[in-house]
């Protein structure tokens, strides 16, 4: 029982003894963060001009805000007089960093598949892209997961590697987009008429002179009940809620159109058809009802 009163009083005496250093070794740290917050913000705010992808930007500000932050870390600990600390973790870091790095191989490979992802020209944050059976807004690439906002506001949380080793669509590299319409006109209907009048509709709600397109129209197809159609046309837009809008105008239009003209769009239809005419006033059918 007096060791471990003793004991508790050498540690009483080295606390208060060290009260000086921990109260400086604390502000140190504090400082450091703030300073880590206050550089991320401006590297953000001088790099807006001359990078022109958010991604690079936040990768750039968050490694510099790190940096500052571990530095300040280092600081506080050498107040501290960890010095023998820092170096026996650092030796034992050569050693365990093997055994590590196989264990994380999988996050790793994500931290280095957001470094590359970020300084790629072709996809950066606010572009509506699809991938992986994912289509949405990027909302965030850092350096563990790539961050995809659906149209129904849903996130989807993607691993980075898996984004680096799969095709994706960028919709936002382009401001125009083409829209094929498929549809469908009764076997009755005059065909010049249903192109004319289709392409008129479109060329009428989508201007296609401003993207030195023409409306394409072709028949495709004799169908169970209906001659069937695709015609593709020219849209401004950057992503696929755009698309989405402009093939639900088109469709409104077309069937005002040809309800305009009398042209029908036939639902499935099954027609029966007797080739025997048989004569109810005949004497074979009269016997017919009679005995039934």
């Amino acid at each position: 029982m007096n060791k471990i009163i003793e004991k508790l009083q050498n540690w009483k005496d080295i606390f208060i003894k060290n009260i000086p250093n921990l109260a400086i070794a604390l502000v140190v740290v504090i400082i450091a963060y703030f300073a880590s917050r206050a550089i991320n913000s401006f590297i953000t705010k001088t790099l807006s001009n001359r990078i022109k992808q958010e991604s690079v930007r936040n990768l750039v500000s968050r490694v510099a805000s790190a940096i500052i932050f571990l530095a300040g870390l280092y600081i506080a600990m050498t107040v501290l007089k960890f010095d023998d600390t820092l170096k026996a973790i650092v030796s034992a870091a050569g050693v365990s960093g093997i055994v590590i790095g196989l264990a994380l191989q999988g996050t790793l490979s994500n931290t280095i598949s957001g470094v590359v992802l970020s300084f790629r020209h072709n996809l950066n944050i606010g572009n509506w892209v699809e991938t992986n059976g994912y289509a949405g807004e990027v909302i965030d690439i850092n350096l563990n997961y790539f961050v995809i906002k659906e149209a129904d506001n849903n996130m989807v949380v993607i691993p980075n590697k898996t984004i680096l080793e799969s095709p994706f669509k960028n919709y936002s590299l382009t401001t125009k987009m083409r829209v094929a319409l498929e549809c469908g006109v009764e076997y009755g209907a005059d065909l010049e008429m249903v192109e004319k009048l289709t392409r008129q509709t479109i060329q009428d709600n989508f201007d296609q002179k401003q993207f030195g397109k023409s409306v394409e129209f072709y028949f495709t197809e004799f169908g169970d009940s209906s001659i069937n159609f695709l015609c593709r046309f020219w849209i401004e837009s950057e992503n696929a809620l755009e698309r989405l809008k402009g093939k639900s105008k088109a469709i409104i239009e077309i069937k005002k159109a040809f309800d305009k003209e009398d042209i029908n769009i036939p639902f499935p239809i099954r027609t029966l058809e007797f080739t025997n005419k048989l004569n109810v006033n005949s004497e074979i059918a009269k016997k017919h009802l009679e005995t039934n």
